[in-house]
């Protein structure tokens, strides 16, 4: 319940109910929440205080608004931790979710000059571009460009481009997979963007630029990433 004599603030306590009830399933995914008058009666609470917990529960992801509709718990974010190197397809397997793609397009081209430096090729090599929407249990989480070597990993096609790349790698090709560099930065959807994934021009975005190495140190992936931050986090755990 509120307690309106503790020192934090009643829209903070009413933010953490909320957020239990969601954790706990009283609050089931895609559910209508009750209206800002009806928590504001039930708390005895403004409806001014009502709308700022639900304003910063919209802003962190935990609730949607739909307009002409009302207010919904949103699904669960898929959580990545930094640690360890998986592909999509296997980040998802392992959380139980079934990966898809759908392939919006795949080119051979000569790189370019800052795709040739970061995989360390010469300037119009050969690559593969790559561009598809990665899902999880039919819900498109990021649109994905991939640049990949030829030379070094030979005999992709539109038809095995949407499986386990690492797979194919490791399984085909035989060859060893040791690390990848990743960056990560916050943006907002433009309207290609927004179309592709299925959310609001103006919504939050992680940008990623992702290279991956071979075993001997040879870069054979740069991916640039658009992910939706209203369904996927990343996690890091740092140690002193």
């Amino acid at each position: 319940m509120i307690n309106k004599n503790s020192p934090i603030p009643i829209y903070h306590q009413l933010e953490e109910i909320i957020k239990q009830q969601i954790n706990n399933g009283s609050l089931e995914e895609e559910a209508l929440i009750p209206s800002e008058r009806e928590y504001a009666q039930t708390f005895h609470i403004s409806r001014m205080t009502v709308r700022q917990a639900i304003n910063n529960l919209v802003s962190e992801g935990y609730l949607k608004r739909q307009k002409g509709r009302g207010t919904f718990v949103n699904k669960k974010k898929v959580e990545q931790e930094l640690l360890g190197m998986t592909s999509f397809t296997e980040d998802m397997l392992s959380r139980g979710m079934q990966p898809s793609s759908n392939l919006l397009s795949f080119q051979i081209i000569p790189a370019v000059n800052k795709v040739a430096q970061k995989l360390r090729i010469n300037e119009n090599s050969a690559v593969y571009k790559i561009k598809r929407i990665r899902l999880a249990d039919g819900t498109p989480l990021a649109l994905e460009t991939a640049y990949i070597p030829i030379e070094i990993v030979p005999g992709l096609t539109e038809e095995n481009s949407n499986l386990s790349l690492y797979q194919y790698i490791e399984e085909n090709l035989l060859l060893s997979i040791s690390e990848a560099t990743q960056e990560i930065e916050a943006s907002i959807a433009d309207r290609h963007v927004s179309e592709g994934l299925a959310i609001q021009e103006g919504d939050p975005i992680l940008l990623i630029e992702r290279i991956s190495y071979l075993a001997n140190g040879t870069p054979f992936e740069l991916v640039k990433s658009t992910f939706r931050a209203d369904r996927y986090r990343f996690i890091h755990t740092m140690k002193r």
